[in-house]
């Protein structure tokens, strides 16, 4: 039986070490190439910043205003849910107290529209303004449409903080 377990394995030794056999053939240089000693190239100036459109600017303030809009009204609709939530705390999925508090949450929800609306907006307005810019339709506007949208953000992920501790109070279906 040892016999055959040899047998078996001389054939994969040999082809194993006519591998180590062959003839040296040299390896590649560990030398510094000449590309590795270029000068490295100097950035180009960043552009001066280009004053955007008073229209854009009208566009990015006007959105910018609905979604603190939308960040008041979520704010005014907040303790109804709140205490809705409070409530319903506990309560079987389809119970008077539950079915009151998805109605609250509901409420709070579109209280929000403005503000994912406007998020949405300037999402749409800053892609095509990017792309506008590279292709040199348009110059400028871009970090204005930016800030607003950070501002938007903002409201947008509070919002979406505060309704995961309401919905996390109350059984799921």
């Amino acid at each position: 039986m040892r016999f055959m377990n040899l047998r078996r394995l001389l054939p994969s030794l040999a082809l194993f070490l006519s591998g180590c056999a062959s003839t040296f053939q040299g390896y590649p240089s560990l030398a510094k190439r000449a590309i590795e000693g270029a000068p490295i190239a100097e950035a180009a100036p960043q552009p001066s910043p280009v004053a955007p459109e008073p229209e854009l600017v009208q566009n990015v303030e006007r959105l910018t205003a609905q979604a603190q809009t939308g960040g008041s009204a979520f704010d005014k609709a907040w303790p109804a849910a709140d205490r809705a939530t409070r409530a319903a705390s506990g309560s079987a999925v389809s119970s008077e107290a539950w079915v009151a508090a998805q109605t609250a949450l509901s409420a709070l929800e579109s209280a929000r529209n403005d503000s994912v609306s406007a998020l949405a907006s300037l999402d749409v307005l800053y892609v095509e303004r990017s792309n506008a810019v590279s292709e040199g339709k348009a110059s400028g506007g871009i970090e204005a449409i930016d800030a607003a949208r950070g501002v938007a953000l903002a409201i947008v992920d509070g919002q979406n903080d505060r309704l995961d501790v309401l919905k996390g109070r109350l059984a799921q279906p």
